[in-house]
């Protein structure tokens, strides 16, 4: 049984802050289908309160996290209401090759710019 996870971290760059109340959705990407793994919101410090998948669900193959940012900026004042935000929802697509590791993507977010990598 694999026993790796997905994790994820979104800190809020514009405001030096975990970014709380985040949206987070986790798709598997097989053949041009996704299917939904886990869908969590951001708590306090930018972190889902479980890993989005873990174990046995694990397997190697494409998978895609899908951020709802343009809600986040909203609710937090970055975006003004009735504006359209600039970043609405961020798709982060990668691959796992080894589903015993442990894959976290972070997300550093402002209201025009984000970037992410595999952190630990």
């Amino acid at each position: 049984m694999p026993k790796g996870r997905i994790t994820t971290h979104v800190l809020d760059t514009a405001r030096g802050r975990p970014a709380a109340g985040v949206a987070v959705t986790l798709y598997r990407l097989d053949k041009g289908a996704r299917s939904l793994l886990a869908e969590a919101v951001t708590n306090v410090d930018g972190r889902t309160d479980v890993p989005l998948l873990t174990g046995e669900d694990m397997a190697a193959g494409r998978y895609e996290l899908l951020f709802a940012a343009g809600a986040y900026l909203r609710a937090s004042k970055q975006v003004a209401r009735g504006e359209v935000p600039f970043l609405d929802q961020i798709p982060i697509r990668f691959g796992i090759a080894d589903p015993d590791a442990h894959f976290h993507v972070p997300l550093l977010l402002s209201p025009y710019g984000y970037s992410t990598y595999r952190g630990s």
